[in-house]
């Protein structure tokens, strides 16, 4: 299966997940919707990341680019949070259709487009204050020099970008500690399977699209590709905690999922924050 294929295929299960993850438990829209005041913890999380490159007055009235944000409760917690000129792009149309009336049913005004990450800079005329992506994105992604280069233009000079997501090394070990068991460099295509759920509770079952096609890419790519951009690093953290349980043994924190006292130290989570030069 080419490129091509692999992005449709992945777009096909996407859609069929938006539905899937819209009446969750885990997403529990309704609830996040009855609170006007919530932030997805997801959110919490990337701003405890951020907040230490932000001026003062933090993200209210910053212009911000959400990208890959699936059905918009993250990019809907930063505008709640003070960003105006709130956009957020995905491949999936479906799940821009469910963040379209979750933005509705909020009253907020934010701009959806759809499309690849990695040509976002074609899709959107304008620049931001703070690009963020976060939580499962970059491994649905062939490569990274397209999708570093649009996050430079798309940011106005002096602006600010962060990642934060799944370290990869529980890619190489396939969620499975503490044997290491497929790639944790990129560079050698894709990694197909089958899957007919999602991470979402009793999900098993209600996907028919089920061919996933993911990509590794090392933290070294990562970096590398926001440098070759023309960005400049500002910090890299590696982190205790991930926000879904990615794996049996995990127990909850403040964060949402750590490993158990007295297992071998492992970071779960990375993330990088990067500016575009003034």
């Amino acid at each position: 299966m080419d490129e091509t294929e692999a992005i449709a295929a992945n777009r096909a299960n996407w859609d069929e997940r938006a539905d899937v993850h819209r009446r969750s438990e885990m997403y529990d829209v309704d609830a996040f919707l009855a609170d006007p005041a919530a932030v997805s913890s997801v959110v919490r999380n990337d701003l405890s990341v951020l907040s230490a490159h932000l001026p003062e007055t933090g993200i209210t009235g910053r212009s911000l680019l959400h990208l890959q944000c699936h059905i918009g409760t993250d990019t809907l917690s930063w505008a709640r949070l003070g960003a105006v000129d709130v956009h957020g792009l995905d491949l999936s149309p479906n799940s821009l259709r469910h963040a379209g009336r979750i933005a509705r049913a909020d009253g907020r005004e934010i701009t959806w487009v759809e499309g690849d990450a990695r040509a976002a800079s074609a899709l959107i005329d304008r620049q931001f204050d703070v690009v963020v992506t976060s939580t499962g994105t970059i491994l649905w992604l062939p490569d990274l020099a397209g999708w570093a280069r649009s996050i430079h233009d798309l940011l106005a000079p002096g602006a600010v970008f962060m990642i934060r997501d799944d370290h990869p090394i529980l890619g190489a070990l396939e969620f499975e500690p503490w044997q290491i068991t497929d790639d944790y460099l990129g560079g050698t295509g894709a990694r197909t399977y089958t899957d007919s759920g999602s991470y979402t509770e009793n999900s098993a079952g209600q996907i028919t699209s089920t061919a996933v096609h993911e990509w590794r890419h090392g933290l070294g790519e990562v970096i590398g590709s926001l440098l070759d951009a023309g960005l400049r690093i500002e910090a890299v953290h590696e982190l205790p905690y991930m926000d879904w349980r990615g794996f049996p043994g995990l127990v909850a924190c403040p964060q949402g999922w750590t490993l158990q006292a007295g297992s071998p130290r492992i970071p779960l989570n990375f993330a990088v924050v990067a500016r575009r030069p003034a």
